[in-house]
């Protein structure tokens, strides 16, 4: 792989570690919730950025990794370890049975499928109350939030594992794209008639990348809901599907850090915008409109294009 890649990519990382020891602790537990639903937007953009395949329904795929690990823990005692696995088991289990029905459309229909399925799973969640608790979600326990004997009520114990994931779904991501499958990825983005013809199974590839992207945010899911202790269903509603594209397009789809700095940017965005006045949406959408006309490739997108084309 380019040592400038590795470079940019592990200087990231490195950056990300030496802020632990530098930031506020505002800033730092910010921080915190940043990479893991960057994570999310590292599968969201493998969907969309490389397959160029829109769902407006991923918001099932985070919250089912969050409840199929907070419902076997905070109903069964299932120890936080096999916790996440099982939220991540689900969320992977729901993506293929999503993918193998979905897929059968293309285009506006895929999103309207994607989004007639995310809404029923929304709807599951408020109606199976029992397990749920509907609109008042899980709160877990800190005595179960525990990992391999680490407390993730810990602060600084959080956002090294947060880290640790990101690390993880980054690296992931990087060589998934540079791979075979990831070229194949691109070019039935680009031309999937022409992929088809090459004799690649484009079926099975998309598959394989609404599983693939399901995985990703179902762990992301499941560690936000083990990290901040709570597993809600307004993690299913609509808006959560809307997010990460957002995040996507104002980072840089089809960019392996541009998901990152698409969360970031976003998450700020809204933030700082809050403090300053109550009509704090409307600042963001003008912030948001005005980044869409003057950088339509996204922040990292418009790196690529102008400066540094190496960037995968």
């Amino acid at each position: 792989m380019n040592a400038r890649i590795l470079a940019l990519h592990g200087g990231l990382l490195a950056l990300l570690l030496a802020l632990h020891f530098l930031l506020p602790v505002y800033h730092h537990g910010n921080l915190a919730r940043i990479m893991v639903l960057a994570c999310y937007a590292i599968g969201y953009n493998l969907l969309f950025g490389y397959t160029g395949l829109l769902s407006l329904g991923h918001a099932m795929f985070f919250a089912a990794g969050m409840y199929g690990m907070g419902m076997p823990l905070y109903h069964l005692g299932l120890g936080a370890e096999l916790a996440f696995l099982a939220g991540i088991a689900a969320a992977g289990g729901l993506a293929l049975v999503v993918g193998l029905l979905a897929l059968r459309t293309v285009g506006v229909a895929f999103m309207i499928v994607t989004l007639m399925f995310s809404q029923a799973f929304y709807l599951a969640i408020l109606l199976a109350v029992r397990w749920t608790r509907g609109d008042e979600g899980l709160v877990l326990a800190g005595a179960d939030r525990v990992l391999f004997g680490l407390d993730l009520t810990d602060p600084d114990i959080r956002y090294l594992l947060a880290l640790g994931l990101f690390a993880l779904c980054l690296s992931a991501a990087l060589w998934l794209v540079r791979r075979p499958f990831g070229r194949v990825l691109v070019a039935i983005r680009e031309n999937p008639e022409r992929a088809e013809l090459l004799g690649y199974d484009i079926f099975r590839h998309k598959l394989a990348a609404v599983v693939l992207s399901g995985l990703f945010s179902g762990a992301a899911g499941a560690a936000y809901g083990l990290m901040f202790g709570y597993v809600g269903a307004s993690f299913a509603e609509v808006h959560f599907s809307i997010f990460p594209l957002l995040w996507v397009l104002l980072g840089g789809a089809g960019t392996v850090i541009g998901p990152f700095f698409g969360v970031l940017f976003m998450f700020y965005l809204i933030d700082i915008s809050s403090g300053l006045t109550p009509a704090y949406m409307l600042v963001a959408g003008v912030a948001l409109v005005l980044l869409t006309l003057f950088a339509p490739q996204g922040l990292v997108g418009e790196v690529r294009r102008r400066w540094l084309r190496w960037l995968p």
